[in-house]
Order: structure tokens, then sequence, then C-alpha cells
């Protein structure tokens, strides 16, 4: 197989499915957040609204483990094909959705479905290309991103302010369609199948520790006090789950965690780096819009643009990242390059906080962005390459479950916080004054994150990248000549 990379190789079709299949995430990313207010004029429900975050995020967090025995069961193909026709049922249903709860739970299929699309993607670019030529694989899919950063903004705000919010979710249907067409035609994959064991019982324990974590965080100081028996018993609850759930992964044959991903340095420090990253990309993408729109005025769109200088930064930085990482700098500089500049990013954000300004608040983002586009996808490489072919699948599934992890319960605590600070001040989310208050408070928070993911990057240990690459996986996973 030819070692080239590009849409005209032997590999291209498979690329350009990969990109299509990622573009769905990619939109999802942003075209939410700048409805939510359009979301919430129509069915009501402010206090709730995180969890049409923090449940996607849930959701997908928790089966991208179960989601990476199953591929290696019966094949990558059948896992992306049932993630993505289990996205486009919870985009229809989303588009339909009469009430909050309502639009909360169909979330739920949404995330299930990305659950798999988006470490499946992940996967066949490990499978497919060397660690070399992933560094030019990834400018490839970071521009779908840089592409969806745009589209994805422009769209939520089009739709909400001119024709209705629910057009946020049907506009998935056409993608859905494309990205199964290609994935069906283009992907072929030979596999020896093997017997796994799903660890059922972890993934159950984990779904209920996680879940009663968020709602605690979620409902407290807001559904019930702080001190109140529902709030300690959903805390409680949690942390006996979570207890339950690391014995079950110890005793089980096949984890769907696997506790040695957490015993080795590299490993834990770039899962702490990609939860980090989690908890800080949320905390933008819930809020700007809904603090750009409430205290200046600013409609949809205007705030989706802002919100798009976020995820334009990211893939710019990230499309640079490969000849940084792999010619010039490694893994560990750049990381600590990438959260120092995300930390500069947040802390500005913080600072003009008070003085709402959509140039201001843009250019902020967009320096976050560029902090974390040299951070993300550089970490998941060196955890990539630091293990053989049979663990690769493992380590980006714990590698992207804590990145979901991060955002649903960064979600959740950004949430409290904003509903706190808006309850100290007597006002609601319609309310400029508080809302400048809960988006300073968030953003203080976003700078904090970055802070701690700058600690994280100065831990990690170095890595060689000067010793031989390894070779694709072709034999295992080939596109149809």
């Amino acid at each position: 197989m030819s070692n080239s990379v590009g849409f005209r190789s032997e590999r291209g079709p498979v690329l350009i499915a990969i990109m299509v299949s990622t573009g769905l995430v990619a939109i999802d990313a942003t075209v939410v957040a700048t409805a939510v207010q359009s979301i919430v004029a129509d069915v009501g429900g402010f206090a709730l609204f995180p969890w049409l975050f923090s449940v996607y995020l849930l959701a997908q967090a928790v089966t991208v483990p179960v989601y990476a025995k199953l591929a290696d069961t019966i094949g990558r193909k059948p896992i992306m094909l049932i993630g993505i026709g289990l996205f486009l049922a919870g985009s229809i249903l989303c588009g339909v959705a009469w009430s909050m709860p309502a639009l909360i739970v169909f979330r739920a299929v949404q995330g299930l479905g990305a659950g798999a699309v988006q470490p499946m993607s992940i996967t066949i670019m490990g499978d497919i290309y060397s660690v070399a030529e992933r560094a030019k694989a990834q400018g490839y899919v970071a521009s779908v991103w840089a592409a969806s950063s745009v589209i994805g903004p422009t769209l939520g705000g089009l739709f909400s302010q001119f024709v209705s919010w629910r057009w946020i979710f049907f506009v998935n249907v056409p993608l859905c369609v494309v990205a199964v067409l290609l994935i069906a035609r283009s992907f072929h994959e030979r596999l020896e199948p093997r017997r796994h064991r799903i660890d059922v019982a972890g993934a159950v324990l984990l779904t209920l520790a996680l879940t009663a974590l968020v709602l605690g965080v979620l409902e407290g100081g807001v559904g019930w006090a702080w001190d109140s028996a529902p709030s300690i018993a959903a805390f409680a609850l949690g942390a006996a789950l979570l207890v339950g759930f690391v014995l079950a992964e110890r005793r089980a044959a096949e984890p769907v965690l696997p506790l040695w991903v957490l015993s080795r340095r590299l490993l834990l420090t770039t899962a702490l780096l990609s939860l980090g990253v989690g908890v800080a990309l949320i905390g933008l993408t819930s809020y700007v819009p809904a603090y750009l729109e409430t205290t200046l005025g600013a409609p949809p769109l205007a705030a989706g643009f802002a919100l798009a200088f976020l995820t334009l930064g990211w893939p710019i930085a990230a499309s640079l990242s490969g000849r940084l990482v792999y010619l010039r700098w490694g893994f560990r500089t750049a990381a600590i390059l990438g959260t120092s500049i995300a930390f500069v990013g947040g802390a500005v954000l913080a600072g003009i906080a008070g003085t709402p300004n959509i140039v201001g608040v843009g250019a902020a983002c967009f320096v976050v962005g560029l902090g974390m586009g040299l951070v993300a996808t550089p970490s998941l490489i060196a955890a990539q390459s630091s293990v053989p072919w049979n663990e690769r699948g493992v380590v980006t599934g714990a590698n992207m479950f804590a990145r979901s992890v991060g955002s649903a319960v960064g979600v959740a605590i950004f949430g409290a916080v904003a509903n706190g600070v808006l309850a100290a001040h007597g006002a609601d989310e319609s309310s400029p004054g508080g809302m400048v208050a809960a988006g300073g408070a968030v953003f203080l928070g976003v700078a904090i994150v970055a802070l701690g993911c700058v600690v994280a990057s100065v831990v990690m240990p170095r890595t060689d990248l000067h010793r031989p690459a390894e070779p694709a996986a072709v034999d295992a996973v080939t596109p149809e000549r």
C-alpha cells in the first residue's frame, strides 16, 4: 500500500469518510450553544439547559469504552454505522421535542451515537496511518473542525434568528446519510473475530456513578439546598458507586476502563490533559453565546461568530502541531506551550468579563483555541504511540473518555456556579448584570482549569520521537482496492 496521505491515495476514500463522520460531531459541538436562548424562549427551562450538554456528553463518555471493546469483536465499520444511525435518530427526535425534559432525553440518544462516531474515527486513523503519517493526516481532520467552527455557529445563529432552532437538529439528517454511504462503500476491513467479554457491570456502575454526581452538582443550590438530604444522598451514592466501579474493574476479565491505564505516567498525564480540555471547552462553548446575547443584546448569529473564534483557533494550531511535535519540540514541550497559551486566553477573558465586548471575547476565545489545539491532538498521539497496536483502541478510548467526562462534569459544575451567582445577585438569566457576574465566574473557572493543565504538562514524561515509526495496521484494516 502506498504511504501517501491525501484524497488521491488508496486510503483517500476512507479519509474522506472519516472527515464527513467527524463533521457530524464537530458541527454539533457548536450549533446547539448558539441556540440556547431561542430554545429556552420556546420550551422554557433555563435552569435545566446545562443538561442539554451534560446528558449528551455523559451518554457519549460512558459508551466510548464499550464501543471500543465491541469494535475489537465485530470490527470498526459496524460500530461506526450503528453510531451514525443513533445520531440520526437522536437528531430527528430533538427536532420534534415538545419540552426541555423531552429534548434532554433525545440529546442522550444523540450522545449514544456520538460515543461511537468520534472514537471510531480516531481509531481508524490510528489503524491505517503510521505515527509519522498521522502528523499530516490530522491536518485534514483539523480542516473539518476549522470549517465546522464557522458553519456550526453560523447555522445555529441563522436558524435560531430567522427560521427555528429545530433546524439545528434536522440539518444533521443529510450529513448522516452521506456519512453512512461513504463508510459503507469506501471502508472495508479484514478482521479475525475474537471473543471478548463485555464488562456490563463496570459500564452500568460507571454510568450510574457519573449520573448521580452530575445530578448532585446541577441540582445543588437550584432544585435543593447544597446541605440538604437529596444533595448529600446524590454525592454519597455517586462516591459509593465509583468505589464499586473500581472494585468491579479489578475483578473483570476485560474491564471497560482498565486501571493499568492510570498506572503509567504518560497515559495518566495525557488523560488529565484531555479531562482539562473537555472542561475548558464546554465552559466556553455553553456560556459565551448566552453571555453575549444577554449582556450586549447580541443576536444569535453575532454570538455564534464570537464562539467560532474558539473552534477556529483550535484546528489552526492542530494542523501545525504535527510539524512542531514530530520535527522540533516533542510532545511535552508542545503541551506546556499550548496549556500556557490557553491559560493566558482564559485569564484575559475573565478579566474583560465585567465590560462585555464581542471583539474582545472573540479574540480571547481564539487564543484559548490556539492553546488547546497544541494540546489535544498531540497528547492523544503521544498516548497512542506509547503502546502496541493491541492496546491502542483501549488507550484511545480512555483518552476520549477522559475528555467526555471532563465536559459532562464541567458543564454541570459551571452550571451550578452560574446558577449560584445569579441567585446571589437576585437575578435570573435575562438580567444583563447577573449574566455579567455569572459569565465572569465561569470564565475564571476556565482559566483555573487551564492553569491545572499547565501543571499536568510539566509533569508529563518526555517521549522518544526519533525511534522508527510503527507501520500502519494495513493488514487489519484496508480500504477497498
